[in-house]
C-alpha cells in the first residue's frame, strides 16, 4: 500500500515529489543549485556596486585611472568564478549523489558527504569572495593605497551576504538528498542544531554586517576630513536600505525552512482530523523539525494499526460489541435482556466433510456464514458465533431494538431463501426463539468473550433441530411470533411438542410457503 502524499511533497512546488524519477530529481537539482549559486552572486554583486558607489563613494573606484581594473580584470574574475563555481562546482556536488542517481540506499559515508555538501558550496564560494578581496584590495590598493579599506570592506560584506544566501539556498534545493537519507534511516551525529545556524546566518546577515558596515563609514568619515555630515547621512541610509533587504531575504529564507516541515505536518493533521489515516509527510528536514514530521508519521502508523486492531476485533465479537468494549472498561458479568435468537445448523456437515476435500468445505461454509452474517446485520443483529458449522445470531443485545422478534424472524426467512437459491451444495436447519437472557463477557479476566445464556438459546437450537425435518421452512417458539409486529402474518402455527431436553410444550411456528421476500 502505498500512502498519499501531497503534491508539494518536500514542502514546494520547485522541488518536485516524490514519484520524480531519479534522473529528473538530478536535473532538477542540479539547476537549483546552479540557480541557487547565481543568485546569491549576483545579489552580491548588487550590494558591492551600491556600497562602492554611492554608500561609501569617497574615494571613488571610479576613475579613469582604474580603467584596467574595472573593465578587464573584475569581468574575466567574476565570468571565471561564476562559470567554475556554477557549472564545475554543482556538477562535482552533483556526482556525489550517484546513490540518488541509482536509486539505491547510500553508505554511511555517501551520506556524511550529502549531508556536507550546502557547507562544501558555501565554502566554495567564500574562496572566490576572499580571492576577490585579496584580488582587487591589491589591484586597487597599487594605484590608490587609500582604496584599500574600503575595497577590502565593500567585497568582504558583499561576500559575506553571498555566502549566508547560498548555505541557506543550497538547503532548500537538497531537501529531496535530505529525504532520501533520513527515510533510509542512515544514523549520523548531530554535532550542532541546524536550527541554530540558520538563525546565526540570518542575524549576520541581516544585522551583524550592517552594524559593521555603518561603524566603518563613520570611522572612515572622521579619517577623512573632507567628508561631510550628508555624504554620513547617505552612506548610513544605503547600509539601512541594504540590511532591510538583506535581513527580509534571509528571514524569509530561514521562514521557509521553520515553516515548511511545519506546513506539512499541519495539512497531514487536516486529513487525520477528517478520518483519514492513510497519510504520510515526507521527512525532509534534518533538524528537530525533522523530528517533528517523524513523530507525525509515527503517531499515525499508531492510528492506523489502531484502527487494523479495532476493524479485526469488530470482525471478531461484532463491531456493536467492539465498540461497547473499547468505550468501557470491560468486566465480567452480564445483564438481564429480552432478545431474539437465530440459531442455523447444517444438515449432514459430517457428510460433507467425508465427500469433499477440507479446502472445498471451508469455502461453502464460509459462502454459507457470509449469507448468514449479511442479512443479520442489515437488520441489526449481532452473528455471536461460529459454532463448526452452526452459527448463533442475537437480536436485541447489546444494542435494543425497535422490533427485536420481528428483524429476527425476518433474518431467518432471508437466510432460508437465499441458502437454497445460493448455496444448493448444503441446507440448514433454522430456529427462532424469544425470551430473556443473560447478555455480557463470560471467562476469565484474562480471557472472555461476549455472548449470551439463557433459555432462549437452548431452545433455538432445538428448533433448528427439528427443522432439519424441511430446511426449506424455518421454525419459531410462538413467543418469537407473538412479539413481532407485521412480521408475524408471514407465519403460520405447526404443532405443539416438548423440545429434547425441555420440560414444557412449545408451541411450534412455520414460515409459509413459499418462501417470499422479507417484508
Amino acid at each position: 500500500m502505498r500512502l498519499r502524499r501531497s503534491e508539494a511533497d518536500y514542502g514546494s512546488i520547485l522541488l518536485g515529489s516524490t514519484s520524480d524519477t531519479p534522473r529528473v530529481q538530478r536535473i532538477r537539482i542540479q539547476i537549483l543549485l546552479t540557480g541557487s549559486i547565481l543568485l546569491s552572486n549576483a545579489i552580491g554583486a548588487i550590494i558591492a556596486i551600491v556600497l562602492a558607489s554611492v554608500g561609501i563613494p569617497e574615494p571613488s573606484v571610479f576613475d579613469s585611472k582604474f580603467w584596467w581594473v574595472n573593465f578587464i580584470a573584475l569581468p574575466i574574475y567574476v565570468g571565471c568564478a561564476l562559470l567554475v563555481g556554477a557549472v564545475v562546482g554543482t556538477t562535482i556536488i552533483v556526482r556525489q549523489l550517484r546513490w540518488s542517481i541509482q536509486d539505491r540506499t547510500p553508505t554511511p559515508r555517501e551520506a556524511r558527504k550529502a549531508k556536507r555538501i550546502p557547507w562544501k558550496l558555501t565554502a566554495f564560494q567564500s574562496i572566490f569572495w576572499i580571492g576577490a578581496v585579496i584580488m582587487f584590495t591589491t589591484c586597487y590598493g597599487i594605484l590608490e593605497p587609500i582604496l584599500i579599506p574600503k575595497v577590502f570592506l565593500v567585497v568582504g560584506l558583499s561576500g559575506v551576504v553571498v555566502c549566508a544566501i547560498s548555505y541557506l539556498l543550497s538547503e532548500f534545493s537538497l531537501r529531496p538528498v535530505a529525504a532520501q537519507i533520513i527515510n533510509a534511516d542512515v544514523r549520523l551525529r548531530r554535532k550542532r542544531s541546524a536550527l541554530r545556524t540558520r538563525a546565526l546566518i540570518s542575524w549576520t546577515v541581516g544585522s551583524g554586517v550592517p552594524i559593521v558596515g555603518m561603524f566603518l563609514v563613520v570611522v572612515f568619515s572622521l579619517l577623512r576630513e573632507q567628508t561631510s555630515k550628508t555624504d554620513v547621512f547617505v552612506g548610513i541610509t544605503v547600509l539601512v536600505s541594504i540590511a532591510l533587504f538583506t535581513g527580509l531575504l534571509l528571514t524569509v529564507l530561514n521562514t521557509s525552512h521553520v515553516v515548511a516541515p511545519v506546513r506539512s505536518v499541519r495539512n497531514g493533521m487536516k486529513k487525520v482530523s477528517a478520518g483519514d489515516t492513510d497519510v504520510e509527510v515526507v521527512i525532509f528536514d534534518g533538524t528537530e523539525l525533522g523530528e517533528l514530521q517523524a513523530g507525525f508519521n509515527t503517531m499515525v502508523t499508531g492510528l492506523r494499526e489502531r484502527e487494523r486492531l479495532q476493524d479485526l476485533f469488530g470482525r471478531h465479537v461484532g463491531k456493536d460489541v467492539a465498540e461497547a468494549a473499547l468505550t468501557s472498561d470491560p468486566e465480567l458479568g452480564g445483564t438481564e435482556r429480552t432478545v431474539a435468537v437465530v440459531f442455523v445448523d447444517v444438515i449432514g456437515s459430517t457428510k460433507l466433510a467425508s465427500d469433499r476435500p477440507p479446502s472445498e468445505v471451508v469455502t461453502i461454509l464460509n459462502r454459507f456464514f457470509a449469507v448468514i452474517v449479511q442479512e443479520v446485520e442489515e437488520r441489526s443483529g449481532l452473528v455471536n458465533k461460529f459454532e463448526g458449522d452452526a452459527v448463533l445470531a442475537v437480536f436485541g443485545a447489546p444494542i435494543d431494538l425497535a422490533d427485536t422478534a420481528g428483524a429476527a424472524l425476518s433474518a431467518s426467512r432471508a437466510i432460508s431463501r437465499r441458502l437454497a437459491e445460493e448455496i444448493p451444495e448444503l441446507s440448514a436447519g433454522i430456529g427462532v426463539s424469544y425470551g430473556p437472557v443473560v447478555a455480557g463477557n463470560v471467562g476469565a479476566i484474562q480471557r472472555f468473550e461476549y455472548t449470551v445464556i439463557g433459555d432462549a438459546v437452548n431452545e433455538s437450537a432445538r428448533l433448528s433441530e427439528l427443522a432439519k425435518r424441511d430446511p426449506t421452512r424455518p421454525l419459531a417458539s410462538q413467543r418469537a411470533v407473538d412479539a413481532a409486529a407485521s412480521e408475524s402474518e408471514h407465519w403460520e402455527r405447526l404443532e405443539s411438542q416438548t423440545l429434547r431436553g425441555r420440560s414444557e410444550e412449545t408451541t411450534v411456528f412455520a414460515a409459509r410457503t413459499p418462501v417470499t421476500e422479507p417484508a
